[in-house]
């Protein structure tokens, strides 16, 4: 009788410390939710100041700080089309206190590119698509064709005299002249540079004859009469330029390209963490001033819908889908 009565206090005081343990797991998650974050948030770019991506993530996470109460600060860690600041991503504690503002070229195109020794899909958590950039089809001013089934039409019958320039080997760019000749049946030269602003100068010169450029590059020249522009490479047209017809409209359904924006954090990252940094994100893009600046850069806002950890998760492997297998096919790889 007095062994079976110890036994039962023995098992009572071990049922009673095991609730305590999870009781102070459940408080200490709760207690970390609620003082996240206590200190600065630092944000890799992983491209040079003054970028797209650099410019993008500075908007956002300047009205994010304001929701975190905690400074974002931006790290410019830029290389190898963006793979040096992935790694550095990579390496980074998963506390939340470390994160990245990555984009289609460091979270889709670079695992193509590149052998890389992690798998893309499973380093980062997904925070939230911050902006979507669509690519334009642009052709100098002199350009005989005057919409974009003309041009076409004029690259069929004028196969390999014309040259389109890109930002860089593996660039969206250069992937999405690769399908356009494969789609149209056409040829022409795909002529690298160092980044949009040399290519756009040459373009402007009629030094080549063609660019797909991101709107913030391209709109000041088509306003200006410098350049023509035939689409926009997406579903609907672009808030700053609503007289430039989508490729739908213009004779190439869904040839759709852009070169969008997003926020991750390293995978171990507590899930508490990145719903507060989503929440963070989520009101940074609800904010009248930050639309109107990612609109003047030719970036369309993601819907509410659009802008979850799960959707740009989404978004991330549909892409990979799509670009790998063409980067692929024309054996696209880093010189």
């Amino acid at each position: 009788m007095v062994a079976a009565a110890n036994r039962s206090m023995v098992r009572r005081q071990f049922l009673s410390l095991a609730a305590s343990a999870v009781a102070l797991l459940a408080v200490s998650q709760i207690a970390r939710a609620q003082i996240y974050p206590t200190r600065p948030i630092t944000i890799i770019v992983p491209f040079a100041a003054g970028g797209p991506a650099d410019t993008v993530a500075r908007i956002v996470s300047e009205r994010m700080r304001t929701t975190l109460g905690q400074p974002m600060i931006i790290e410019n860690v830029s290389g190898a089309t963006g793979s040096v600041g992935v790694s550095r991503a990579v390496r980074a504690p998963a506390d939340g206190y470390t994160l990245i503002a990555g984009t289609l070229t460091t979270h889709v195109l670079i695992g193509a590119l590149y052998t890389l020794q992690y798998d893309l899909l499973d380093v980062f958590k997904p925070v939230a698509l911050l902006a979507d950039g669509p690519l334009l089809m642009t052709a100098r001013q002199t350009m005989p064709a005057n919409d974009l089934r003309g041009l076409i039409a004029w690259l069929q019958a004028n196969p390999d005299k014309a040259s389109q320039g890109i930002t860089g080997v593996g660039a969206i760019e250069h992937v999405a002249a690769v399908l356009l000749q494969k789609q149209t049946g056409t040829r022409f030269q795909i002529v690298p540079y160092r980044g949009n602003a040399p290519a756009m100068q040459d373009l402007v010169a009629g030094r080549i004859d063609m660019m797909l450029a991101d709107a913030a590059t391209s709109l000041p020249y088509v306003s200006g009469g410098q350049i023509k522009a035939y689409a926009v490479m997406a579903k609907t047209r672009l808030a700053a330029a609503p007289n430039i017809p989508t490729v739908d409209e213009a004779g190439l359904p869904g040839f759709y390209a852009s070169l969008w924006y997003g926020l991750w954090a390293p995978a171990h990252a507590p899930a508490d963490v990145i719903s507060k940094l989503n929440a963070a994100a989520v009101g940074a893009l609800a904010d009248p001033s930050v639309r109107k600046r990612l609109a003047e850069l030719g970036q369309d806002i993601p819907t509410l819908a659009q802008q979850t950890p799960e959707a740009l998760g989404a978004v991330q492997k549909a892409e990979i889908e799509k670009w790998w297998p063409v980067m692929k096919a024309a054996n696209i790889r880093a010189e």
